[in-house]
């Protein structure tokens, strides 16, 4: 069983310590979240709330820097890895708008991601077998396999292009944000299928980041997070969408406001 704790994380963006009148700007205010394997949490919160900044942090991205707190998988130090580090330990990254990569195509960018996540290239003939397999999965036309990454791609290629980077990586953790976003029905229920399908042939812990309900309705949560100002303000179980679905967050930002203000 993998895990990955998250504890009293602060980060932030910009330059300088905003205490010594510098610039950067205190996104995540200590955040404290376990994921353990074969587990779903789902982290929703209003526009603003630092849910994404969770993601990039995790992941590794450079904008973003930690001022305090840990995150660890398996008891190994997130923070002190690299970005490739972090995908070889096992941590994945489903981006909410993933980037363009003119003139190496799918199946280029699938190999070579396989290869340096596992450190040996996989059998070319069990390799084709099993992402013509997996595109299939995903209804995604074999010649998409031959097309540039996400270049020219429509919000649901793009979206499945990353379920099938997931499934054909199989990570210990899987960080998921927004993956609903610009989606319609049909693209909806193809990726919430291959996440489904993940969760059940494999021992992985999902991090899925969303705004909607919609999405739970097709990948139900184990535990629900409601994130607002940068830090975890209730959780409970799947019966907490439907409560954020009906009421909204309203409630939870007046909360957090008035004891700020305080």
């Amino acid at each position: 069983m993998s895990v990955l704790e998250i504890r009293d994380l602060h980060v932030s963006v910009g330059e300088g310590d905003p205490a010594s009148g510098g610039t950067a700007k205190e996104i995540l205010r200590g955040v404290d979240l376990t994921i353990r394997s074969g587990e779903t949490h789902a982290i929703m919160g209003p526009n603003g709330s630092g849910k994404s900044t969770l993601a990039y942090s995790i992941a590794g991205h450079p904008k973003y820097t930690v001022t305090g707190g840990s995150v660890t998988l398996d008891g190994e130090d997130v923070l002190a890895m690299s970005v490739d580090e972090r995908a070889r330990a096992g941590l994945f990254l489903a981006m909410q708008y993933p980037v363009e990569v003119p003139g190496v195509s799918v199946s280029n960018f699938l190999r070579t991601a396989a290869t340096a996540v596992k450190g040996e290239a996989p059998k070319l003939r069990t390799w084709v077998k099993d992402v013509k397999s997996e595109m299939a999965g995903l209804e995604m036309d074999p010649a998409f396999a031959e097309r540039n990454v996400n270049e020219g791609f429509s919000g649901g290629e793009k979206k499945r292009h990353e379920i099938l980077q997931m499934r054909l990586l199989k990570p210990k953790i899987a960080v998921l944000d927004e993956t609903d976003s610009g989606l319609d029905v049909d693209a909806l229920r193809i990726v919430s299928e291959g996440v489904n399908r993940t969760r059940e042939d494999s021992d992985i812990g999902v991090l899925l980041i969303t705004h909607y309900t919609r999405i739970l309705k097709y990948i139900q949560p184990d535990f629900v997070h409601v994130f607002v100002a940068g830090r975890v303000v209730e959780q409970g179980g799947a019966e907490l969408a439907d409560k954020l679905e009906s009421e909204g967050y309203a409630a939870y930002v007046k909360d957090v406001a008035e004891a700020t203000q305080a």
